[in-house]
């Protein structure tokens, strides 16, 4: 069985969702076998990581049987991170919530980009009604210092009526090139060294929830 189970969601695209998936699973390896499922019909993982070394994830293509997908894992894997849809439509949001621990949402540092999430906790508050373990937090992405503890931003969140991890991701380049060599931070050597850190800050605090 999975020691933990991990969704990374939100409804509005261009938030940094794959990038998060793809990072966090990649950290993830260091503390057990990880798993990267990509239940996103569009395939941006698999895009990603064509070109992949040694050293990252597998992506399992989970937008099929999301559900098969998850319970294969389950018994192979300490970790697994799935990237949803920005969808509720296809209804595979829905039930990769119904069977993890834990749902991230990545939010770009804005408050109509916080506020546009709202939608998703009609869903966290709906799937935790059979999931009593699902545990949900906000993820800023896209963080410049000065401005990630404006006032805008602290209201905005406590609107979104979500808690929100302390870690971040900043804005940082290193993102962005490691995904057109379809590779992770964690593989860029000197120059992904602050965005590991990022990384590593997130998973410790979910660890310590």
């Amino acid at each position: 069985m999975a020691k933990l189970r991990i969704a990374v969601a939100n409804l509005k695209g261009g938030c940094g969702k794959s990038t998060l998936s793809l990072n966090l699973a990649s950290g993830l390896m260091s503390r057990g076998k990880s798993a990267l499922l990509d239940a996103d019909p569009q395939g941006t993982l698999e895009h990603w990581l064509k070109a992949s070394v040694e050293g990252m994830p597998s992506v399992v293509n989970a937008s099929e049987d999301i559900k098969k997908s998850i319970k294969s894992a389950e018994s192979d894997f300490d970790y697994i991170v799935i990237d949803c849809p920005p969808s509720l439509e296809s209804g595979h949001t829905k039930q990769v919530l119904d069977l993890v621990d834990l749902l991230l949402i990545p939010v770009l540092p804005s408050p109509p980009d916080l506020w546009s999430s709202v939608h998703m906790v009609d869903a966290v508050k709906e799937a935790q009604k059979t999931n009593k373990k699902l545990k949900s937090y906000l993820v800023r992405n896209q963080v410049e210092s000065r401005s990630a503890l404006s006032k805008a931003m602290r209201q905005a969140i406590e609107f979104c009526g979500l808690p929100a991890l302390k870690s971040s991701l900043g804005r940082r380049a290193s993102y962005r090139w490691a995904a057109l060599e379809g590779i992770s931070v964690y593989q860029f050597g000197k120059r992904g060294d602050t965005a590991v850190n990022d990384i590593e800050s997130v998973i410790k605090e979910v660890f310590k929830k």
